[in-house]
């Protein structure tokens, strides 16, 4: 049987590749669970920002999640149409929409966090827990290193 790897060696020495590459196997899994609910990421990350943030306003929502406006718009309206949010004009500037997270939005983004968990597991069953720990704690270093 042949022994040559299916990845180049001079790529997987490369941390940044293993991270590309697992980060993009992670986010597809994700979106097939998801996908299953009919459901997409940029639904669970708009749950997510309600319900740790609280209401936002539709543009500042945008800006927490770095998406464009009117996707914002098209994703809050297509999981307000699930019952997962409300959206009310404020009443001290008519022009700004704001946007709260529901019981069933709440609800809805504990099965869709338990999916994501189910997922790491998988992404992550090699490794013991103290491994697991200590990569979280890595990855959350590096990450806000990078957010700063």
């Amino acid at each position: 049987m042949d022994e040559t790897p299916l990845q180049p060696p001079s790529l997987t020495a490369l941390t940044t590749y293993l991270l590309s590459r697992t980060g993009k196997i992670a986010r597809q899994r994700l979106a097939e669970r998801l996908a299953a609910r009919r459901l997409r990421l940029w639904h669970m990350a708009v749950l997510a920002a309600l319900a740790d943030f609280g209401p936002h306003a539709q543009r500042d929502l945008a800006l927490r999640l770095a998406i464009d406006p009117s996707d914002v718009t098209k994703v809050v309206e297509e999981i307000g149409a699930l019952g997962y949010v409300e959206r009310a004009r404020d009443p001290a500037d008519r022009r700004r929409v704001t946007v709260v997270v529901t019981e069933a939005g709440r609800a809805v983004l504990g099965e869709l966090n338990a999916e994501a968990e189910a997922v790491q597991d998988e992404l992550l069953a090699p490794l013991t827990a103290a491994e697991r720990e200590q990569l979280a704690t890595m990855l959350g270093r590096v990450f806000a290193n990078l957010s700063a």
